[in-house]
């Protein structure tokens, strides 16, 4: 929300109040509070009729220093809060203090807070001696605009070439710096600057972040009302919010996600192909077997079939009940889909109880619904006629939802599409108290959670997986989310990358999308371009709307290019799932903005059309039919996957690709693990593994890991490949079969217990299972 008229007025009917100065102070070992007056104190009568701020400065956590302003402290706080630090306590001794004359400081690790009591009201924001941020003359303080609402607001500097990412999954520009961005869930679609996904995260170029610590509107100006400054308010008596240093952005996300939660590891199996029946398309048990089958005969390797919205009868979302006249025998067909195609199974829910549903007079009955002040049932018939919507603050309504999810699961349902969660009302009133306004973001939370949990219970831990697509700050323990209803066009398929990019700076470590777009039918050329992107993705999903998208509706070629990507996709699971762990153990995204890999390399600050995909593949989607791309590479030699070419950076490249090619480079120095199948993304990857080595380095000792979850656990296998010199020295633990390096082109020899067999991609060299060494001259 912008305040001001310009930079010396404020608008019409605000009144604005700032922190002048510091009046007095209170410090603790680890912690201290600032009492601050809108105006300077030029004797005792100036701290009369004027009001007085409070600022608290804490330290959760190294490296993070918190910062609550508060103008009137009674006021009612009903929640909801945001659940920090899940993993456990704030760390009581993260946080010093120190004083040096009239100055103040608080340190967290290499971060640090300065304040000078002695001078107008200022934060300083440091680490290791260089300034990060700062707050100014109009940095702390709240203003009431013309209908009384009161407003906290702060101020954070923007450094000169100062970029600002993040605040969710935001599809305008990438860079955020000149936007206004409201923190409030809407069902927008992809072109719009509404979101589903919103997060008051941001992370800055500067190698800081910072989360505002409050689950309703929060509204941003950053660089769009004062240009220097990046500026957040909140309808409240209080605002707060956690500076987050780095210095890297991924040392940023790991500190902001053990704040707010680590995104659970998804399974395995997720990480296959799904197929839908789509939206708003004719299907029965005869369309599903059809497209199963069709699957099977082209030769397209699936891994989870998902029944959208009408596998249950119109107008009774969600009564959790198959229609009986298109699916007469559910537990049946999905016994079948399972023993004949080893499928699992999603099915599509949403937070809503329609009229119709005989569930709805239950959970009215038992108040399970949300009410309205004078203790209606609240309803409209946007989406479903007469819908009221499932109270999730209840612990009694969590339970009973939850009920209907087990009775799913018997069936042999294994995850849910939890659709919707964004149009909730402020005009009710919630079980536990919560206030409506607080509880307009925070309820996918409560939503997506609940189902996550149950997944949980049932399933067994590890094998919980969503797909989800509203969320907030914290909804990234509950994967995966997908991008929302995107048009299927080249500029939707953009902007939906520019979105998922945006929420993996935003904390959340998987992300898809519908290939081919959901609303409309895609032209073949659309497809066939969104296919390898959509399966070079963290999660991969053919969707659509009002038409189906198995890929023969297309044509033969948009069959050929499906299968090549899947059968990739599996092979590359081995070094896929690794960065999923990566993901759960650290808030480092699989699908990253260039500059978390390269935040020293300037010209990867705005590219928001590539991606690296783990930590060495660069992918640069085709957004064209004729197949020209642009993209950047930087710096070293960088190895096509799939033909070897080798091309140098630092520059701009432009090509012209197939519809079964996309620009897939190996980072240089990276050894890739691929496994043996295609047919499969569940399978041990260490057997008969093949390590993809990229020019490493004289000297480089390069560590693979090989996780064990594809063959249900066990020890990981790890590969240590090591150059010295011409020699390249590879070397397994754990290896559960033969195992084979590939030097793209290079000619090798092999050395004792292998065999070098020369390929047109290099030499490829063999080891029997056990092999504890293995051994080859390069030739570069």
């Amino acid at each position: 929300m912008k305040f001001t008229d310009g930079y010396w007025l404020m608008r019409e009917g605000v009144d604005a109040s700032f922190a002048a100065e510091i009046a007095d102070t209170r410090v603790e070992d680890d912690r201290f509070t600032l009492y601050a007056p809108v105006r300077r104190l030029r004797h005792r009568g100036d701290s009369l009729n004027a009001p007085l701020l409070t600022v608290d400065c804490f330290a959760p956590a190294e490296g993070v220093i918190g910062v609550r302003v508060t103008h009137h402290a009674g006021t009612v706080d009903r929640g909801p809060h945001f659940a920090l630090h899940p993993g456990g306590a704030p760390d009581a001794s993260a946080g010093r203090t120190g004083r040096e004359g009239s100055v103040l400081e608080l340190a967290a690790g290499q971060l640090a807070l300065r304040v000078d009591t002695a001078a107008p009201y200022r934060l300083d924001f440091t680490a290791e001696g260089r300034p990060l941020t700062s707050v100014g003359t109009r940095g702390t303080g709240f203003a009431t605009t013309p209908d009384g609402t009161h407003h906290s607001l702060a101020q954070l500097s923007l450094g000169v070439g100062e970029q600002i990412y993040g605040l969710g999954e935001r599809f305008t520009p990438f860079i955020r710096n000149g936007q206004s961005v409201d923190i409030w869930q809407a069902d927008g679609g992809t072109a719009s600057e509404q979101a589903y996904k919103n997060v008051p995260f941001h992370l800055s170029s500067r190698g800081y972040g910072v989360f505002v610590n409050h689950p309703g509107q929060v509204s941003y100006e950053i660089g769009s009302e004062a240009v220097g400054q990046l500026q957040f308010s909140v309808a409240d008596q209080s605002v707060e919010y956690y500076v987050v240093h780095g210095p890297t952005p991924k040392e940023v996300l790991d500190r902001y996600t053990a704040l707010t939660g680590r995104p659970a590891l998804p399974p395995p199996w997720s990480f296959g192909l799904w197929l839908s029946t789509s939206f708003t398309t004719s299907y029965d048990e005869e369309t599903v077997g059809r497209f199963v089958r069709g699957m099977a005969e082209h030769d397209i390797p699936l891994g989870v079939f998902h029944f959208d919205c009408f596998w249950m009868r119109a107008y009774q979302w969600c009564d959790f009940t198959w229609d009986p006249e298109v699916f007469p025998d559910p537990e049946g067909m999905l016994r079948r889909l399972k023993e004949e195609h080893g499928l699992k199974i999603c099915v599509w829910i949403n937070p809503y109880i329609a009229q119709k549903s005989p569930l709805f007079a239950e959970a009215a009955r038992l108040g399970h619904l949300v009410r309205r002040p004078d203790g209606s049932v609240w309803q409209w018939d946007m989406w479903q006629a007469g819908m009221g919507l499932v109270d999730f603050t209840s612990p009694a309504a969590r339970a009973w939802y939850a009920d209907r999810l087990r009775g799913l699961l018997g069936q042999g349902v294994d995850c849910f599409k939890t659709d919707f969660g964004e149009r909730i009302p402020t005009d009710v009133v919630w079980h536990d108290g919560s206030a409506p306004e607080r509880m307009h973001n925070y309820y996918t939370h409560l939503y997506n959670r609940t189902v996550f949990e149950t997944l949980t219970e049932e399933r067994g831990a590890g094998e919980a997986v969503l797909f989800a697509r509203s969320a907030t700050a914290g909804g990234q323990q509950f994967p995966v989310h997908w991008g929302g209803d995107c048009e299927s066009t080249f500029g939707a398929m953009a902007e939906s990358l520019r979105g998922g990019l945006s929420l993996g700076l935003s904390g959340f470590g998987f992300w898809s999308h519908d290939i081919g777009g959901f609303e409309g039918t895609p032209a073949p050329e659309v497809f066939k371009r969104w296919v390898p992107f959509g399966l070079l993705s963290s999660h991969s999903r053919l969707h659509g709307s009002g038409s189906y998208r198995v890929p023969w509706e297309f044509d033969a070629e948009a069959v050929a290019v499906t299968r090549d990507f899947t059968r990739l996709k599996h092979r590359l699971m081995p070094y896929l799932y690794r960065a999923a762990q990566q993901a759960a153990e650290h808030g480092t995204p699989m699908m990253r903005a260039m500059l978390l890999d390269f935040p020293d390399d300037p010209a990867c600050q705005a590219l928001d059309r590539q991606y690296m995909l783990g930590d060495d593949l660069l992918v640069a989607p085709v957004f064209t039919a004729d197949g020209s791309v642009e993209y950047y590479l930087p710096a070293g030699e960088w190895t096509h996957l799939r033909t070897g070419e080798r091309l140098h950076g630092p520059g701009w490249r432009r090509e012209r690709h197939g519809f079964d090619s996309l620009p897939l480079l190996a980072r240089p120095g990276s050894a890739i693990p691929l496994g043996a199948r295609e047919d499969t993304a569940v399978y041990d990857w260490a057997d008969g593994v093949t390590l993809r080595v990229h020019g490493p380095a004289d000297g480089a000792d390069i560590i693979t890991r090989v996780p064990a979850a594809g063959r249900g656990g066990g020890a990981d296998t790890v590969l240590r490949t090591r150059r010295t010199g011409r020699r390249l020295t590879v070397e397994a633990t754990d290896a559960t079969g033969p195992w084979h390096v590939l030097l793209p082109g290079t000619r090798a020899t092999g050395g004792p217990g292998t065999t070098a067999r020369h390929t047109p991609d290099g030499t490829l060299l063999t080891a029997g299972p056990g092999a504890t060494g293995l051994r080859a001259e390069l030739t570069i």
